[in-house]
C-alpha cells in the first residue's frame, strides 16, 4: 500500500529540493515513480524548471510548495499542505539547511548570537518541526519514512562555523531518537552525512581549496549530488526497511568514525 511497483515510498517531501542535492533526492525518487513535493524558499524558478522536467520525463505530477523553514509556523503550515495534497506522506527528507560563518571570535555578542539561531532554526529545528507535524499521519498508517541529511561536519567539527556542525550533529541525534521512539509505530529513521559535495553552496571553496579538499579523500574525488541522491534512493526503497537510526557517510572515505 505505501510502495509503488519499483518498491519505492509513493510520496516524499523534500525540503530545499529546488537545486543541488535536494534537487537530486527529488530527481531520483520522481524517476522511480514517487510523487514528490519540491520544496524552495527563495529560488522560485529553479523549482518550478525542476517540476517541468519530471513531468517532461513522466515523473509522476509533482507539486511546488515555498516556506520559510526558519519559521516553525511556516514548516507546520508546509507538511500540512503537502499532506493534503499529495493524500498523505510516505517519505519525509529534511535537506533544507544554510552554511554561514559563527566563530566563537566574533566581536559582536548580538550578531554571533543571532547567526547562531539562524543556523539552528535553519538546520536542525526546521527537521525537527517538520517531523512533529509529520509523525501523526505516519503513525495512522502505520508505515513512514524519515531521511535526514546531516553532514561530515556532525563528527568532524567545524572551526569557523560550529553552529552549523552544532546542527548538523543533531540531525545524527535527531535520527536516532527517532528511530528508538518511532519502530513501534513502522516508522524508520535514516540519516545521510555527505562531505564535500560539488554544489552551488560549496562551489567558491571547492574552486579555491579543490587540491587540498581532493588530498584528503581517498577515492581521489569529490562526491557529486548524484552520490548523495542514490543513497537516499535506497533508504527510500524496500530494501531498507529493516534499517533505522542509523548514519550512512557519503564521503569517500575522507573521516571515518
Amino acid at each position: 500500500m505505501y510502495e509503488n511497483s519499483r518498491g519505492m515510498v509513493r510520496t516524499a517531501l523534500v525540503t530545499g529540493a529546488s537545486r543541488g542535492i535536494g534537487a537530486a533526492i527529488a530527481t531520483r525518487l520522481a524517476l522511480h515513480g514517487v510523487r514528490v513535493a519540491i520544496h524552495y524558499n527563495t529560488s522560485h524558478d529553479d523549482a518550478m524548471q525542476l517540476a517541468a522536467i519530471l513531468r517532461s520525463q513522466g515523473a509522476p505530477d509533482p507539486i511546488v510548495v515555498k516556506a520559510d523553514v526558519a519559521s516553525a509556523d511556516a514548516v507546520r503550515d508546509l507538511v500540512i499542505q503537502c499532506e493534503d495534497e499529495l493524500d498523505g506522506l510516505d517519505l519525509l527528507v529534511n535537506n533544507a539547511g544554510i552554511f554561514i560563518d559563527t566563530p566563537f571570535e566574533m566581536p559582536n555578542f548580538d550578531e554571533w548570537a543571532d547567526a547562531w539561531t539562524t543556523a539552528l532554526n535553519t538546520n536542525l529545528m526546521s527537521a525537527v518541526h517538520a517531523v512533529h507535524t509529520a509523525l501523526p499521519g505516519m503513525r495512522a498508517r502505520g508505515f513512514g519514512k524519515i531521511v535526514n541529511v546531516a553532514s561530515r561536519s556532525a563528527f568532524r567539527a567545524e572551526i569557523s562555523a560550529p553552529a552549523y556542525a552544532v546542527s548538523k550533529a543533531g540531525m545524527v541525534n535527531l535520527t536516532r531518537c527517532l528511530a528508538r521512539s518511532e519502530a513501534a509505530n513502522g516508522i524508520r529513521a535514516y540519516c545521510i552525512a555527505p562531505g564535500w559535495v560539488e554544489t552551488a553552496m560549496a562551489r567558491d571553496t571547492v574552486a579555491a581549496m579543490q587540491d587540498e579538499i581532493v588530498s584528503q579523500i581517498p577515492m581521489g574525488r569529490i562526491a557529486t549530488v548524484q552520490d548523495v541522491a542514490g543513497v537516499a534512493a535506497f533508504l527510500a526503497s524496500a530494501d531498507a526497511d529493516y534499517l533505522t537510526g542509523i548514519t550512512i557517510d557519503v564521503n569517500g572515505g575522507s573521516y571515518l568514525h
